[in-house]
This record gives C-alpha cells, structure tokens and sequence, in this order.
C-alpha cells in the first residue's frame, strides 16, 4: 500500500477515534480526558497502534479502561469507516506533552544575567 494511502487512512482513524472515546461510557475513559496523539495503522490493516495521551485519573486504570472497551471502539471504526479490514486496536501511552510541558518548565526557569564586559562593567 502506498504511503500516502496509509497517512490517509491513520489520519481518518486518529478523528474518528477521538470522537469514538468522547461516546464511550466506561468512567474511567469518560472522566479521564483522552487525547489521541497518534495513529500507526500496520500495511495490511489488521493492527493499529494507538498513542494516547490522558490529562486526569489514574494512568493503569485508563488503560485497563481502553482494553476493556477495544471490542467497542473496533465496531464503532467498522461502522463509520470503509475499509476492507477493521484493525485490531492496541494502545500506548503517549508522554509527549508532559516531556514538551517539562522541558517548557526548565526553559522559563533559566535566568539570564547580563554578563561583564571585558572592563569590569556591567552594561552590555
């Protein structure tokens, strides 16, 4: 499958995805706040890595959450996307954005001092 095609398709899966976890059910995916950040779709579509990321609630419960409701979202693909085989769906927590917002941290933690020029003064 062309590579593009495959963009297409994980792209189609990542929207559908995010709108599939707003309608589910199960508290701790509803309370939980889930973010998809990626979609890796394999070239055969049978398998579908999932890269998520959850802003509250308890990170093993989530994913025990998204386990357990796999079988749901992978109908609810079915049925909204044409494709010729459904993936099964495995998912993987996404550390990205706490990885970006702590490096954020320690950038605006840096102080800057003006340094002294050769003379001894301060200005710069």
């Amino acid at each position: 499958m062309a590579n593009y095609r495959r963009g297409r398709i994980n792209d189609e899966v990542k929207k559908e995805l995010s709108l599939i976890l707003r309608e589910v059910k199960d508290p701790r995916i509803s309370d939980a706040f889930i973010s998809v950040t990626a979609v890796e779709v394999s070239g055969d579509l049978k398998f579908a890595k999932v890269y998520y990321s959850a802003m509250m609630g308890d990170k093993k419960e989530v994913a025990k959450g998204l386990r357990s409701s796999a079988g749901y979202i992978r109908r609810e693909v079915a049925r909204r996307l044409n494709l010729r085989m459904t993936p099964e769906f495995s998912f993987y927590e996404d550390h990205s954005i706490e990885h970006g917002a702590h490096i954020s941290k320690l950038l605006n933690g840096i102080e800057i001092t003006p340094e002294e020029d050769e003379n001894g003064d301060d200005t710069v």
